[in-house]
């Protein structure tokens, strides 16, 4: 499990300012570069799960009322995505929802066990509570090398796009981690989900989670 010690964080926050510095000018954030994941102009399709999860909840999946484009990440900050993807991780137990629920998919909140979307809306969740604002918190779909879907958090930041994963327990810049981006909610609208371009490599399957 990632160790949340102040020296690797600090480190890890000083080479992502470095890598900034390369990709974008300071006066202005250039989502165009490798550090972002560009996207589809036009909504694409709802996960069937996250679908349900907004039936049950309609209020987290509205439109967002203040759309902040990317978080200005500070230390401060770059210290609580390490602290929240460590601790959700190291708290809930991986379990499918087949065997928690007896269906194939379930989109909750953990009760000390969960999958994948689970782990998601808890960070997701916690650091909405801590501040953050819900248009730079988004669920993302990804197909991993095996062909499996998988869901992930993704924070838009000024330092790129990061990558919170119950499978790994660094936070990564989505451009480093070895998943191929299907789709995710839409920074207007957390009801609404939006294609994502990964052109690192051609990819003719779709993710397992629809």
């Amino acid at each position: 499990m990632h160790s949340n010690k102040k020296g690797p964080g600090a480190a890890l926050f000083g080479a992502m300012l470095a890598l900034l510095a390369i990709a974008a000018p300071a006066q202005a954030l250039d989502t165009t570069n490798v550090a972002f994941v560009q996207t589809g102009i036009e909504n694409t399709s709802i996960p069937v799960g996250h679908a349900e999860f907004c039936k049950s909840r309609p209020s987290e999946c509205a439109p967002n009322s203040e759309i902040v484009p990317a978080v200005s990440l500070t230390e401060g900050l770059w210290q609580q995505l390490l602290t929240v993807n460590a601790s959700v991780n190291q708290a809930v137990v991986p379990v499918t929802d087949q065997n928690l629920y007896q269906v194939a998919e379930f989109w909750t909140y953990p009760n000390g066990y969960g999958d994948c979307e689970d782990y998601v809306l808890a960070k997701r969740r916690t650091l909405i509570d801590a501040g953050w604002p819900a248009s730079a918190l988004l669920i993302a779909v990804v197909k991993q090398a095996s062909g499996e879907g998988h869901a992930v958090l993704m924070v838009r930041t000024d330092r790129g796009d990061l990558v919170l994963d119950n499978q790994v327990g660094s936070i990564d810049l989505w451009s480093s981690t070895p998943y191929q981006y299907v789709k995710r909610q839409s920074q207007a609208d957390a009801g609404k989900w939006v294609d994502m371009l990964d052109t690192r490599e051609t990819v003719t399957a779709t993710a397992a989670i629809k």
